[in-house]
């Protein structure tokens, strides 16, 4: 990885990611641009420009992508059935190859020399980010630092961002045990309790759904009206893919569908207990 001079960063703006970037300044002495994607995570993410820019980042990029994300990429995937081993429905890694093709397109156009991912070493997303942006340059570098660096711990993590200042969020109280992903398709559910395939998840995991037992007694019912294979209105009222997704999201968790809890085969040769609500496409 000698003469890397520029790297798009995939940043979320955490902990994690603002570590990565730290250590890809100090690490190869480059230049850093972030790129944040909004698939509809339901987070706020102009606070990422902020972190970013006290890093020394003059390049940034946040985009929302939920009208493309839904239209190009979950709503072939619905037109396919594709199911990964019949039963998951690829909410994570459907939205892999877009946030990929955003990294080499903003590399094409800042000249940057690689791109840079926060995915560990151990899952799937490695393998998504990054076939998909040598499927569109091939000659890409891709620096992965979990692969790369010695920062193996937690505690290692927070001194490492102690030491270079990098502001550290202690949350209290109703902090979140699990490792989440959340866009307009799909929440998973990884590590914490859920490491024991015994463990039944807490009814407060869940956030978009209701369990059947706490869904009306009263059904709903909802005409859908299709043009090529996609919804295009509901109830009569035309929407756009991401409204589409979004109220679909709604109205079937608050009818108790949706949750789906699983131990999975990874890429990598892991086995994975996870936990998803998709409760728009059930």
């Amino acid at each position: 990885m000698a003469n890397i001079n520029k790297v798009v960063l995939a940043y979320s703006g955490g902990l994690d990611t603002s570590i990565i970037l730290k250590w890809l300044q100090d690490q190869y002495q480059c230049e850093v641009v972030t790129f944040t994607a909004d698939i509809g995570q339901g987070e706020e993410l102009e606070p990422a420009r902020a972190k970013a820019q006290a890093l020394g980042v003059k390049e940034i990029y946040i985009e929302d992508l939920c009208e493309e994300f839904v239209k190009e990429y979950v709503f072939p995937l619905f037109r396919a059935n594709a199911l990964y081993e019949g039963e998951y429905l690829l909410g994570t890694s459907i939205a892999r190859p877009l946030i990929a093709k955003r990294l080499v397109e903003i590399a094409n156009q800042t000249g940057a020399d690689a791109i840079a991912h926060g995915a560990t070493g151990k899952g799937n997303d490695q393998v998504r980010f990054e076939l998909g942006a040598y499927a569109l340059k091939p000659d890409i570098k891709v620096i992965a630092p979990w692969r790369d660096w010695d920062l193996t711990s937690r505690e290692k993590l927070l001194a490492y961002a102690e030491q270079h200042h990098i502001p550290i969020e202690r949350k209290r109280g109703n902090q979140s045990p699990y490792s989440m992903d959340a866009n307009l398709l799909h929440i998973s559910y990884e590590g914490g309790p859920l490491e024991d395939p015994w463990q039944e998840p807490e009814e407060e995991m869940w956030r978009w759904s209701v369990s059947p037992e706490r869904a009306p007694d009263k059904h709903s019912i909802l005409e859908l009206e299709f043009a090529q294979g996609d919804i295009v209105a509901i109830d009569g009222n035309p929407m756009k893919p991401a409204q589409v997704l979004s109220y679909l999201n709604k109205v079937a968790g608050a009818n108790g569908i949706g949750r789906l809890d699983l131990v999975e085969n990874r890429y990598v040769g892991m086995k994975s207990r996870g936990c998803y609500e998709t409760p728009g496409v059930r």
